[in-house]
């Protein structure tokens, strides 16, 4: 299977999304692979989902909170440095990379608005959940009753542990909730954070569609830092068609 399909966003007529596993291959160019074999896995993709590559606009992420608003000067060869996107425009495909952090999909469907954020460890913990919506509703006036949204596959609570320092951080953002301890070692579910995230941000219940996959566990479906450092980036992408 090269790509996975939201449950929840496959239902919606004028978008198109999905999540991309190894067989599409990398996509990042910032990882140990040739510029030319990446370029060759962005087309093969924009094939398979239908888009212009060269309108495709993905990021240079930098685990930060920060909302990039698509402009006329974003395209495949000038991405911006930010963690999240949006646009209302359509044919302009979004796209965030991951390997073990979650690829996030928004969509809101009375607006026409949609967005794509990365959510690591310091995604989750700097909210970026609630940024991206705060922008969604400050740019585009969604209302976020309205708003969908699908997170694909990311590291587990199974894999992710993490030491006593980011244990203790969780603890000052009253993320207990989150925190799993086995055999004296700390294990953290970023996914529940970001769910509580959404909800406390106002996204309803049946409005959140999140992948259980684990990443590291499926290592050889997906691409996991954790299980091998030197990895490529699979993605999420959703376009306004």
């Amino acid at each position: 299977m090269k790509i996975i399909q939201s449950n929840l966003l496959k239902n919606f007529l004028n978008i198109s999304h999905c999540f991309t596993t190894k067989k599409i291959g990398n996509l990042a160019f910032h990882v140990n692979d040739t510029t030319h074999n990446v370029i060759l896995n962005h087309t093969s993709l924009a094939k398979t989902m239908k888009y212009d590559k060269n309108s495709l606009v993905h990021m240079k992420q930098i685990h930060s909170s920060n909302v990039h608003i698509v402009n006329i000067t974003d395209n495949f060869a000038n991405p911006p440095e930010c963690d999240a996107l949006l646009t209302n425009k359509k044919n302009t495909p979004l796209m965030v990379m991951v390997a073990d952090c979650s690829p996030i999909l928004f969509y809101d469907s009375i607006k026409n608005v949609i967005g794509v954020a990365h959510a690591g460890r310091q995604g989750a913990f700097k909210n970026i959940i609630k940024n991206t919506l705060l922008n969604m509703n400050n740019n585009f006036s969604s209302d976020l009753q309205d708003v969908f949204v699908s997170i694909g596959a990311s590291i587990g609570v199974c894999c992710y542990e993490v030491g006593e320092e980011i244990y203790k951080e969780s603890l000052r953002l009253n993320f207990e909730y989150a925190i799993q301890i086995r055999e004296n070692r700390y294990y953290l579910n970023i996914a529940k954070i970001l769910y509580m995230q959404l909800i406390e941000s106002g996204i309803k219940e049946n409005h959140i569609d999140i992948s259980k996959e684990c990443t590291c566990c499926l290592k050889e479906k997906y691409y996991s830092y954790r299980a091998q450092a030197s990895t490529g980036r699979f993605c999420g992408v959703i376009t306004l068609t």
